[in-house]
């Protein structure tokens, strides 16, 4: 190895260390009440649902319980999470419809003993349909879960809700259960594409249906710190929304993409890694940014992490 590639791995190896010492003398405060967090952006291909389960997971291992609702028809974070997800198991598709309740349907995951998991089914995919009649057809996932917080034995500090990639009803019955979005964003070309019908759709249902909801977080995803293209997307989220972006970023990863194939989360998968180093930063920044109030919705508001 040439002695530049040493030195490079040397700083590399060196930096790991130090964030890692860093996050071990960090204590993360727990929320005194549940903060319900929708995980949306309505372009795919974002980390999304990675965001969600490795953002969970993160948390999880810091200390707080929590639970991720799956919203998703395609039931990518219940695979991540190793929960069964048939078409037969009791799902989030049947609390919507009003013949289960949360507690019937949640199940603890194979990731953390302070994680647990809402599965979506097969079934959800013609929810959308079914929930056209259905009386506070928008309020469904809200009433449930705060039905289900009520009554819970033990108290839940986060709530993921992964919802699809669409504006549907589902969509809009996470955005109402929320109080917070939190937007993961690719550093990568046409990042912003569709973020302003997103913002138009979130203050759409502010003024209707939900009020409290705010943009607390925006996560930069995918990011190579060895490309201009990242840098320049990153500063470009960043001077539009300076109180929202995390200052942890994603790094681009092999392990981040490679673990979803094994039903794991990062964590899971490969604890050590600097995609999993890079996602307990990021929830360790949240859990110290909910301490404060979460910004308004509508406010526009470094190298690999």
């Amino acid at each position: 190895m040439a002695e530049a590639e040493k030195t490079l791995v040397g700083d590399h190896l060196v930096d790991k260390i130090r964030r890692r010492r860093k996050l071990a003398e960090t204590v993360s405060p727990l929320p005194a009440a549940p903060r319900v967090i929708t995980v949306s952006n309505q372009k795919g291909g974002v980390g999304k649902t990675t965001t969600t389960v490795n953002l969970a997971s993160a948390l999880a291992r810091r200390g707080a319980r929590v639970l991720v609702i799956d919203l998703d028809p395609q039931g990518n974070a219940s695979t991540a999470l190793g929960v069964p997800h048939r078409p037969e198991v009791t799902s989030v598709y049947d609390v919507l419809l009003g013949d289960s309740s949360l507690d019937d349907a949640l199940q603890p995951t194979t990731d953390h003993e302070n994680l647990f998991c809402v599965p979506s089914t097969i079934n959800l995919a013609g929810a959308e349909i079914e929930l056209v009649s259905l009386v506070a057809r928008e309020q469904r996932l809200r009433t449930a879960l705060q039905s289900f917080l009520a009554q819970a034995e033990h108290a839940y500090h986060y709530v993921f809700i992964d919802c699809p990639p669409s504006l549907g009803l589902l969509t809009v019955n996470a955005f109402v259960a929320a109080d917070e979005v939190l937007i993961p964003i690719q550093c990568e070309y046409y990042a912003l594409e569709g973020l302003s019908q997103l913002l138009g759709n979130i203050q759409l249902i502010q003024k209707h249906l939900n009020p409290g909801l705010a943009i607390s977080t925006i996560l930069l995803t995918m990011y190579d710190a060895r490309t201009n293209l990242a840098q320049e997307v990153a500063g470009e989220v960043r001077s539009h929304f300076p109180e929202q972006v995390l200052g942890a970023v994603i790094p681009r990863s092999v392990r981040i993409s490679e673990a979803p194939s094994y039903g794991q989360t990062v964590h899971a998968y490969d604890g050590g890694s600097i995609g999993a180093l890079a996602y307990l930063e990021a929830a360790a920044e949240m859990a110290e940014r909910g301490a404060g109030a979460p910004q308004a919705a509508d406010s526009h508001e470094d190298g690999e992490a």
